[in-house]
C-alpha cells in the first residue's frame, strides 16, 4: 500500500469520516427532506453544539425505535442480550465498534443498549 494511501486510510480512521457519513445518508434517507444541502448543515450544526454540549445530538431513531429494536434482539424476553448481537446492531445503525470493549460473558441491558445506540 502507498504511503499516500495509508495515510488517507489512517485520516478517515481517526476523524471517523465513514461512520459520519454513513449516518448523515442514513439521515437524510430516513427524513427525505426537500432541500436536502439546508438539513444536512443543520444536522452538521447540532452535531457540532452537542461536542460543546450546548445541545443534543441528531438522532436517527426515537426511544421507541430503539426499544423496538431491542425487543427484537430479546427474542426471548430475557431482558438482556449477548455482546454479538450488540456489537452487529451498533454496525447495523453505522455506529463504531471499534472502541467496544465487552467481555462475551456480559448481558447487555436495555439500559446499555439505548445508551450505546
Amino acid at each position: 500500500m502507498a504511503a499516500g494511501e495509508q495515510q488517507s486510510r489512517e485520516y478517515l480512521r481517526r476523524h471517523r469520516l465513514p461512520e459520519l457519513l454513513h449516518r448523515l445518508g442514513a439521515l437524510l434517507l430516513f427524513h427525505r427532506p426537500e432541500k436536502p444541502r439546508e438539513f444536512l448543515i443543520e444536522v452538521l450544526e447540532r452535531v457540532k453544539a452537542g461536542r460543546r454540549a450546548e445541545g443534543e445530538y441528531p438522532f436517527l431513531m426515537d426511544e421507541d425505535n430503539v426499544d423496538a429494536m431491542f425487543s427484537l434482539l430479546d427474542v426471548l424476553g430475557q431482558g438482556h442480550i449477548r455482546p454479538a448481537q450488540y456489537r452487529e446492531a451498533l454496525k447495523t445503525l453505522g455506529l463504531s465498534t471499534e472502541d467496544l470493549e465487552l467481555e462475551d460473558d456480559v448481558n447487555i441491558t436495555l439500559d446499555v443498549f439505548k445508551e450505546g445506540v
